[in-house]
């Protein structure tokens, strides 16, 4: 038998697990889950008044926070951050709740930032009647490229029958969604126009909706994804957050149609710098998300992607997939498409048929970090990948 020795708890569901071990009250455990856990947050451009406020009222509860030397004098704005458990911030947010109005708008974005953190699973209606299961393992995605041009398998799969028996391989390798496109967004190409986008995938739509298939459409185009959804497709994947095309989400809402926003500054904004890498993409992405809610979309049938690749330089991509639980505060299911991608073949000095190493290396780092769906070319050897992430991820105890 082991003697008296100490174990470091690392998270919120380890604390969990030894709180059950140990034999707690069901009413002790509802006591001291809540301080089982710390959280920080970066509150941003807030006006020094407030922040001062904001500063006392969490250090009255116990908890720390931050804001710049000068502030107590300035009449400017400062960055606030806050450290503390989850029972401090929910006595923060209690506090604010009762203060003026920029206090009581600070206090919601606390609230909806712990309480997207804590674990939780979910079902995402899709279009046509389907359904995906979130929090209980990774989805795979696979990826068919019904384009001429695409960075990674150029043509291979522009025959419509090379295409489905790819798809059909896909889905016997795991995967458990296919999201083909018709128009490559890669960098320097010159992207099909929209009817031979259509035309290139339609009736491969149509047929892989024939076979029980859960499709995607990466398009960021309102004819392609209204003409595809009505063929049967489940999914949007719109590499332009709703952005390149203003009609897409009025089908998206027609339609109650999943959307996978993903963040872009190669088709949008290109070059426009970063102020803050993952705070301003969290910041887009939050608009786009708000844009579609207020549009009319459901807003259990909203997918995040920061785009990893499309406006980044690789220590961009190498931060997103380290920071990726960062993204969790938005309360979405997140994907990563990462798949043989530059950044890859710059770490290991890689042309693009040899990153398979690499990109299995961030499948797992970024199951790891939070993502719920895995964007993907090498289906079976990532499926692989996923299945022992997960079993890692999701292990009691």
């Amino acid at each position: 038998m082991s003697g008296h020795h100490a174990v470091y708890i690392n998270d919120l569901q380890e604390a969990r697990y030894y709180l059950n071990q140990i034999g707690v009250a069901d009413e002790g455990y509802a006591f001291m889950a809540p301080k089982a856990v710390y959280r920080c947050i970066l509150l941003k451009d807030i006006p020094c008044r407030w922040a001062n406020i904001i500063k006392q009222e969490m250090l009255s509860k116990g908890g720390e926070a931050a804001v710049c030397r000068d502030s107590l004098y300035a009449e400017g704005k400062t960055d606030v951050l806050l450290m503390g458990t989850v029972k401090h911030f929910r006595l923060l947010i209690k506090k604010l709740q009762i203060q003026p109005a920029l206090l009581q708008k600070i206090s919601i974005e606390i609230k909806r930032i712990i309480d997207n953190l804590e674990p939780h699973q979910n079902t995402m209606q899709l279009a046509g009647g389907k359904t995906l299961e979130f929090g209980k393992r990774t989805l795979i995605m696979g990826i068919l490229n019904v384009t001429p041009d695409s960075f990674s398998d150029p043509g291979y799969y522009f025959q419509e029958d090379k295409a489905f028996a790819r798809a059909m391989q896909m889905i016997e390798q795991g995967a458990d969604i296919i999201d083909v496109g018709g128009a490559s967004s890669r960098p320097a190409s010159k992207m099909a126009e929209e009817q031979e986008e259509l035309a290139r995938i339609l009736s491969l739509v149509k047929r892989l909706a024939a076979e029980d298939v859960i499709i995607s459409i990466d398009t960021f185009r309102s004819t392609v994804a209204r003409e595809c959804l009505a063929a049967g497709a489940h999914i949007i994947n719109d590499i332009g957050r709703l952005q390149l095309d203003q009609g897409l989400l009025t089908v998206l809402v027609e339609f109650q149609a999943p959307v996978i926003l993903m963040h872009n500054r190669l088709q949008y904004n290109q070059g426009l710098p970063y102020q803050d890498l993952v705070s301003d993409i969290i910041s887009e992405l939050d608009e786009s998300i708000n844009q579609a809610i207020n549009g009319g979309l459901m807003p259990g049938r909203i997918i995040i992607d920061p785009g990893i690749g499309f406006g980044k330089d690789m220590q961009q991509n190498l931060t997103l997939i380290k920071r990726l639980k960062d993204f969790k505060t938005l309360g979405k299911p997140i994907l990563i498409g990462a798949s043989r991608k530059d950044f890859i073949g710059k770490v290991l000095d890689a042309g693009v048929t040899d990153r398979m190493e690499g990109t299995m290396a961030v499948t797992a780092m970024s199951i790891m970090n939070g993502a719920d769906i895995i964007r993907i070319h090498d289906v079976k050897e990532n499926v692989r990948v996923a299945r022992m992430t997960d079993a890692v991820v999701y292990a009691h105890g």
